[in-house]
């Protein structure tokens, strides 16, 4: 037998690992994780949060959105081991004990969601730039969506409920600044 005939040692260096994770405003424990994988592969399989959705795994689509630290990202590109000590909130996390926030219940009530797929990315989206930008204008809208991809809606439901959302919030803003 020669040398190039030999099987690999497949038994190298041990690369997993254990660590915490802060995912929505809980620790979570992930155990024996291979250290290249991906925050997104962590929260859907290992964790059981299946809200972020795995569509092109570069980062290209927005389907698997989340906020880290404040900064909305992709989680298919981060690592997930590049996460601890970082707080992750994935639509999950968005509301408390499964109830809707005002963008959820917008997106419903325009009729924004169709098949579903892109729809956790948009709301984490949105939710982002309206914190960002209360009262943002379509351009701004747009631009902050940009890198959501939906071949349902064709975005104007989606538009309709962001506009929906602002106008509430300011309405509701106005209303508790009155004596």
């Amino acid at each position: 037998m020669t040398d190039h005939d030999a099987t690999p040692d497949l038994t190298g260096p041990d690369l997993s690992e254990s660590y915490a994770l802060s995912i929505n405003g809980r620790d979570r424990e992930v155990a024996d994780a291979w250290l290249g994988e991906s925050l997104l592969y962590v929260l859907r399989e290992r964790l059981g949060l299946p809200g972020s959705k795995n569509a092109c795994e570069q980062g290209e689509c927005g389907s698997c959105s989340v906020m880290m630290d404040g900064l909305l990202v992709n989680s298919c590109c981060v690592l997930a081991a590049d996460a601890v000590d970082a707080d992750v909130r994935t639509v999950e996390g968005l509301a408390p004990d499964g109830t809707l926030t005002d963008v959820q219940q917008a997106f419903l009530d325009a009729g924004a969601v169709q098949c579903g797929f892109c729809i956790p990315g948009l709301i984490v989206s949105v939710h982002d730039l309206l914190d960002r930008a209360p009262q943002p204008d379509e351009l701004e809208v747009r631009e902050a969506i940009s890198g959501n991809l939906c071949r349902c809606t064709g975005y104007g439901r989606i538009l309709q409920a962001v506009q929906d959302v602002a106008a509430a919030r300011t309405a509701a803003d106005a209303q508790e600044d009155r004596p």
